[in-house]
Order: C-alpha cells, then sequence, then structure tokens
C-alpha cells in the first residue's frame, strides 16, 4: 500500500490532512494548531515530496525518512508538519484493519480519567474556583489544573499577587480528594520557583509543571530537587535529543509530551519508550480540542508508563472559537470525569465537511 495523494486543509489556526492510498483507503490527520497556514507550506515542500510513492505502512520510517532529507531544518515547524503525516497515516491503518488507533500500538478501547485544564490567566480567583466547582459536580471531574505566574514572565505575575491569591483560593475551594495541578509556563527562576513551589505544597498541589524556562533543564532540575511535589515538563520540546537530556539531567518527574509539536504517535511513542526505561511516566500536553486530545486519549490506553490523567481543555468558543466545528458529533464527551476511546477504527472521528469547505485545499499527487 503506497502514499498517492495528500491534501491538506487550512486555516491560520488549523490544518488537516488526508493521506490516499494506491488502494483507495484514506486517513485524516492533523497538523499541529497556531500558524497552520505556515506549517502547510512546510508539509508540501519538505515533507510531502519525500514521502508520495512510499510504503504508508512503515510510519517510523517514513519520519526518519523526512529527517534525513531535511536534516538542515532540526526544530518546531517540521516536526509540526511530519504530525499530519503521521496521524493520517495511523487513521489509514486504522481504517483499512477495522481498529482504533490504540489498538494498534497495544491498547484497547476504554475509559480515561481527565483533568480539567484551564488556559486562562485574565481570569480571577473567585472565578476561576467557581468554574472549576461547577465542573466537579457536573461533570465528575476529579482533578484540575490551573495557572500561576505569567507565561515566560521572567518571574513577573499576570497581575501583582494574582499567584499568592489564586493558589489557595482554588485549592480551599476544590477541598479534599481532588488532585490539584498547577502550569508555571516557563516563568520562573529556579530560585523564585522553589519559593512558589513550597507555596503550592502547602496547599495541596502535586504537580508543578514548567516552573522554569522549558530549555533551562538544570534550572528545572534544581527546582525538583528542592521539592517533594511533583515538577513536570517536556511539551515544547520536539527533538528527541532534548529529551534525553532532560532525562539524564533529572528535571523532571513526570514527562509531558505533545503528540503534534513532537511530530506524531510515532515519535511520541519513542519518548515514551524513552521514560519507561528511566522510570518515569507519561502524561502528556493536550491544550485543546483539536485532534490532538483524541491522539492522546489513545496513546494513553496503551503505554505502560502512563500517567494518573489525560489532560482535557476546559476553554470553549469564547477562548478557542477556531476549535469550533471540527468534528462531526461529540467526540469530547466527558462522563464521571472520563473521557473515552471506542472501538471505531482509526481516530474514531470524522473531519466536518462543513469546515473543510471554508479551509484552503492543496493536493500534492504521486508522478
Amino acid at each position: 500500500m503506497k502514499i498517492a495523494r495528500l491534501e491538506t486543509w487550512t486555516t491560520p489556526f488549523v490544518a488537516f490532512v488526508r493521506v490516499t492510498a494506491d488502494t483507495g483507503d484514506t486517513g485524516w490527520g492533523q497538523m499541529s494548531t497556531y500558524n497552520a497556514d505556515i506549517t502547510t507550506e512546510v508539509f508540501h515542500r519538505q515533507v510531502a515530496p519525500h514521502v508520495l510513492g512510499r510504503d504508508a505502512t512503515d510510519i517510523a520510517d517514513l519520519l526518519a525518512l523526512v529527517y534525513e532529507r531535511e536534516h538542515k531544518f532540526p526544530g518546531s515547524y517540521l516536526r509540526r508538519a511530519q504530525a499530519g503525516l503521521d496521524t493520517a497515516l495511523w487513521d489509514l491503518r486504522g481504517r483499512v484493519e477495522g481498529r482504533p488507533v490504540t489498538a494498534l500500538i497495544g491498547g484497547t478501547p476504554g475509559r480515561v480519567r481527565a483533568y480539567a485544564s484551564s488556559m486562562r490567566r485574565d481570569i480571577t480567583p473567585e472565578d476561576e474556583a467557581a468554574r472549576f466547582v461547577r465542573l466537579r459536580d457536573e461533570k465528575g471531574f476529579t482533578a484540575f489544573k490551573w495557572r500561576v505566574g505569567a507565561e515566560c514572565g521572567r518571574d513577573r505575575d499576570e497581575w501583582p499577587g494574582r499567584t499568592e491569591a489564586v493558589v489557595p483560593v482554588v485549592a480551599k475551594a476544590l477541598g479534599e480528594g481532588i488532585d490539584k495541578l498547577v502550569d508555571g509556563n516557563s516563568c520562573y527562576s529556579p530560585a523564585r520557583a522553589i519559593e512558589v513551589g513550597r507555596m503550592l505544597e502547602d496547599h495541596g498541589i502535586g504537580h508543578f509543571e514548567e516552573p522554569c524556562p522549558y530549555w533551562d533543564y538544570d534550572g528545572t532540575a534544581e527546582v525538583r530537587a528542592a521539592l517533594s511535589l511533583d515538577v513536570a515538563g517536556g511539551e515544547q520540546d520536539c527533538e528527541l535529543s532534548s529529551w534525553q537530556l532532560m532525562i539524564d539531567r533529572k528535571s523532571v518527574d513526570i514527562l509531558q509530551p505533545d503528540v503534534m509539536y513532537l511530530g506524531g504517535l510515532a515519535r511520541t511513542l519513542e519518548v515514551c519508550r524513552m521514560g519507561r526505561l528511566a522510570g518515569l511516566p507519561v502524561t502528556p500536553h493536550a491544550a485543546n480540542l483539536g485532534l490532538v486530545t483524541m491522539c492522546t486519549m489513545h496513546l494513553l490506553r496503551a503505554i505502560p508508563n502512563a500517567g494518573k490523567y489525560l489532560e482535557f481543555s476546559i476553554e470553549g468558543a469564547d477562548y478557542y472559537p477556531w476549535q469550533e466545528g471540527l468534528f462531526l458529533g461529540d467526540p469530547y464527551r466527558i462522563e464521571d470525569g472520563q473521557a473515552t476511546v471506542t472501538d471505531a477504527p482509526g481516530w474514531g472521528v470524522e473531519v466536518n465537511p462543513d469546515w473543510l469547505e471554508r479551509a484552503s485545499h492543496r493536493v500534492a499527487a504521486a508522478a
């Protein structure tokens, strides 16, 4: 089965990929979100030409081939583009075999515990607490994550005193029996991260994500060594050498690869393997309701070192207007705080034809 045709449908935020094999079978994938129109250009110039006409079943080898052919262009955009190829090929294989992707990698359909993930810093502590409590009571979430500091904030807060206010207010509102996580988004120096981390420990928070600039593996390792809670990170890292460095430096307790940022499922499985060998759990980054969350659900149902839960964004159209109407039906229904991987073939989702009609379409075909 060879790759005969690759098509993209693109907006500035989202790009879907459809692969068609010489058998006529098809599969759907997605490139990483944000600047997706730029990523699509990379896809057509630096990914598609290397794989058209080649075997569609050896996904890892195809990704390695693209990496080799484009060795002068390591980094995020190439990985984001590769994710579109990878995820479309996994869906193709699943549809051909009549099995969900999780079964292709050793897993089974079923439920995945989710944590409700806030993306907002423009929200007051009281309003954040109120919506968490509502989601706890209505959807059954038993774990929540909220934001502290400012993104890449150089020790600054989103506004003065916000972190010192939001931590106790939200922690108290959620009460006992709820897992509590926070995300620093590369805000802090090691000294300030340790100071904030001790406050988090005092309020029962067990997970401190990306406390230092994500590229500062030594600084993050210093924070991890000083605190008793779990330090997590890795969402931005897209090169396997960076993951090995992070593991070797003992920077984190929890690895957080993003399937789309990293270049697809095959490369994410390699990071999971690296984590397993190091005795580290994997709680991936999945910060929107594009395809990344579905890919992560399938992954977590299969890997032996899966972390405690799935990241599940609680932001709707007011925050992410571009994620509305991507798929038919409701693939992301939460019941009793859990999402469900069905036994439907491939990723188990169908891209909305109405969305495709509004997007820019491009085609690359084998000669």
